[in-house]
């Protein structure tokens, strides 16, 4: 609650210093300290309700869909038949609710270490938490790396929905993480992982690039535009194993599909893989 002050929420971290990015705050809705993290809901003037996770943005009303849509379909586009998917985090339900768009999808599974997000978001983030309530998905409280070791070979996708290499999330940007995500993928298997601002994270995000391409074929970066996370930006680092290239979706992209976006296209899956020329440099050596 000490970031809210006169009115404003301010979100400011030691990852990114000399920023911050603040939000008029219309009415606190909830605040907690769980076992893992401050959560904290409130409504803003200008972005609908929000998540806040230890200071952190984590998702609005406003533009949720566009990080929610981009790490979720450019991995399952780019997959010939994803049948099963693995989200390691995401308790607010986003990447689930667009993951069950995909017919193929037989099963979806959540893994999540803190109830305490689940719960805010279903109370507060209803048309986000819709995707808990899908036949397909199943749920598992508890931590991503220890779920990880028992599955060997079982996942066609697996989406890491994480904050920042900060707290409860650290252990999911290092190199043992990205082992664990290679050895419970079915051959062919894809992830799709958050992987920070370029405008601000070159440096984490060409360490995470370079023991990845010493364990996947194919390691690349994308990104979208979202105005209430740092840097306005915030990027997915998708790894394959296979030889195919994930910049541009493998499978039909439906018009039943297609209405339910509001961010993700074929044109978008492929123009964010195309990096302004200074982040280019760094990272497509």
């Amino acid at each position: 609650m000490d970031k809210i002050s006169n009115g404003w929420f301010s979100e400011i971290s030691e990852f990114w210093p000399g920023n911050s990015f603040s939000l008029q705050v219309e009415q606190v809705l909830h605040h907690e300290k769980s076992e893992y993290q401050d959560i904290l809901v409130f409504k803003s003037k200008s972005f609908g309700n929000v998540l806040v996770l230890d200071g952190v943005i984590q998702a609005t009303e406003k533009d949720e869909f566009a990080y929610q849509e981009m790490i979720t379909h450019i991995p399952l586009f780019a997959h010939p038949n994803p049948k099963k998917v693995l989200v390691v985090g995401g308790g607010d339900g986003g990447v689930l609710r667009e993951v069950v768009k995909h017919p193929q999808v037989e099963s979806v599974t959540l893994c999540e270490i803190d109830k305490g997000v689940i719960e805010a978001s279903r109370r507060f983030l209803p048309k986000m938490a819709a995707g808990f309530d899908h036949p397909k998905v199943t749920l598992f409280i508890g931590d991503g790396l220890e779920f990880m070791r028992s599955r060997k070979g079982e996942f066609d996708v697996i989406i890491t929905d994480s904050s920042d290499p900060i707290g409860p999330a650290q252990g999911l940007f290092e190199r043992s993480y990205y082992e664990l995500l290679k050895s419970a993928l079915t051959p062919g298997g894809i992830i799709c992982s958050q992987a920070e601002s370029m405008w601000l994270h070159l440096d984490t995000i060409k360490n995470l690039q370079k023991f990845c391409k010493e364990l996947y074929p194919v390691v690349e970066y994308a990104y979208c535009s979202i105005p209430s996370y740092p840097g306005g930006s915030i990027g997915f680092l998708i790894c394959s194993t296979s030889n195919q290239s994930c910049s541009k979706p493998i499978r039909e992209i439906t018009s039943d599909v297609q209405k339910q976006m509001q961010y993700y296209t074929e044109q978008v899956h492929s123009a964010s893989f195309v990096l302004p020329n200074f982040a280019a440099k760094e990272l497509n050596q």
